[in-house]
């Protein structure tokens, strides 16, 4: 049965038309979609989604980080705490001090370097006295030698110790930004795979895997970045400190080198 012309003008007219509000409502629902599709790309959803792979490029770039920034810490607050110290009892050095004196102001700081180094050649003095009692039958040349070769051993024992940690801030540092890359290479593959799959080339398919190879990347960054600029920050303290310790093994020599020519050194001690 054919419709009238008036049938169809009132079907028409039943129709919904598009209206504001009706587009209102679609444009906040593509938003809402958006802002959904975005919370799916935060840091802890892209690790998740990652493979296995990727996650674990990210938990050891995360540990790397995490240790880089511990010794960073650990190192600079030590070595301020050193520098502070050795520039004091330098300063006081330097306004004249016999060794007993320093032995004493030492007692108080027995893990510091300066205080390691003093009781290497206080040993060393010990042991020459034992030897020969009366220190006139010593040879003070051999005598002074054994004490500037016992220091710089004693120093360079400490400022190895000093460093301890600082390859590892290097080796992140140069490591990092390459096992980061590796994530990225990795994670590109993942998205080809899923064009590939999907024979879609939309940004649905190809952007969690490319969000994933750019947060490995930088969490690569994030680990070498800070770990260069300590060590070389931290090289440069432990340069300057070394320089501290010479010139304290450097006093003591010649404090000591003077005490024994004015013969003030009894019963195996230094003298006051």
């Amino acid at each position: 049965m054919t419709d009238t012309p008036l049938q169809a003008a009132t079907v028409g007219a039943q129709l919904p038309v598009p209206d504001a509000a009706s587009q209102a409502a679609s444009t906040l629902g593509s938003a809402a979609v958006d802002i959904a599709h975005t919370a799916t790309l935060s840091p802890v959803a892209l690790f998740l989604q990652a493979d296995t792979v990727v996650k674990t490029v990210i938990i050891l770039l995360i540990l790397a980080s995490l240790w880089a920034w511990g010794v960073i810490a650990e190192k600079s607050v030590r070595l301020g705490r050193l520098n502070r110290r050795s520039s004091s009892l330098l300063a006081s050095l330097r306004k004249g001090f016999s060794i007993r004196e320093l032995g004493e102001k030492l007692q108080s700081f027995s893990k510091d370097p300066i205080a390691s180094i003093y009781n290497a050649i206080a040993d060393e003095y010990r042991r020459s006295h034992e030897e020969a009692p009366d220190f006139r039958d010593i040879d003070q040349d051999s005598f002074k030698d054994r004490i500037h070769r016992i220091s710089q051993l004693s120093t360079s024992s400490e400022l190895e110790h000093l460093q301890k940690g600082l390859q590892g801030l290097a080796t992140i540092g140069s490591v990092a930004p390459f096992v980061g890359l590796f994530g990225t290479v990795w994670g590109i593959m993942n998205s080809f795979q899923g064009i590939a799959a999907t024979n879609n080339t939309s940004l649905a398919v190809v952007a969690p895997g490319i969000a994933e190879a750019l947060f490995a990347t930088a969490l690569g960054l994030v680990a070498a970045i800070p770990s260069v600029v300590a060590y070389n920050r931290l090289s440069g303290e432990i340069g300057r400190y070394a320089k501290r310790l010479t010139t304290f093994t450097g006093l003591v020599e010649v404090e000591l080198s003077r005490e024994l020519s004015n013969k003030k050194v009894h019963d195996g001690r230094f003298a006051a």
